[in-house]
């Protein structure tokens, strides 16, 4: 006598755990219309899980197709910038959702552009892919960041940029958390 414990289908292996009388585990793998029947101890029944949950996930993470595109494509759909970033500011969300963790965007300013003083929550690992930028941390002499070079701003560290002249300045940014941006307002003197 056989008693079924438990099945699992997991893109196309159907796995069922059955027990006999006299305790002894068999898993029986149908994989593609064919089977094959082990005998195992609960050890091996619990590898054989392991195996087939990395092997889920695995397919899952591939699911997703690859993405290639230049910051001049003329299908990235540009959208404003929040308000104190002014108008010239533009952003386009190239992969993720701005509301939830691991995001890419291109932002994009003309040339002889200041954004000012501003604070994100997340880290922003950065290229810039058009352009001449110099960037400013609190507390951190500036940095001239020219094209094709790498820029990493820590997550809430106040900074200010400029593009300078000449070329509009697109940059690549990869925020770990959901997009945002503070103004940092300047203090008035009475």
């Amino acid at each position: 006598m056989c008693i079924i414990l438990s099945r699992l289908n997991l893109n196309g292996f159907i796995i069922f755990f059955s027990k006999t009388k006299r305790y002894a585990y068999y898993v029986i793998i149908f994989a593609f219309k064919e089977y094959v029947m082990f005998k195992l101890s609960f050890k091996s029944i619990f590898l054989v899980l392991v195996f087939a949950f990395l092997f889920n996930l695995s397919s899952l993470q591939a699911s997703e197709p690859a993405l290639a595109l230049a910051h001049d494509d003329k299908n990235i759909k540009w959208g404003s910038c929040l308000a104190f970033l002014g108008d010239g500011c533009k952003i386009a969300v190239i992969h993720g959702d701005p509301a939830k963790e691991n995001l890419d965007i291109f932002f994009k300013v003309p040339a002889d552009y200041a954004i000012p003083h501003h604070w994100h929550t997340s880290a922003e690992r950065m290229i810039l892919v058009s352009g001449n930028m110099t960037v400013k941390y609190d507390n951190q002499k500036s940095e001239l960041i020219k094209t094709g070079m790498y820029a990493y701003g820590p997550s809430k560290r106040p900074h200010t940029a400029y593009c300078e002249k000449g070329n509009e300045c697109v940059l690549f940014i990869a925020f770990e958390e959901p997009l945002d941006a503070f103004e940092i307002m300047k203090e008035s003197k009475h």
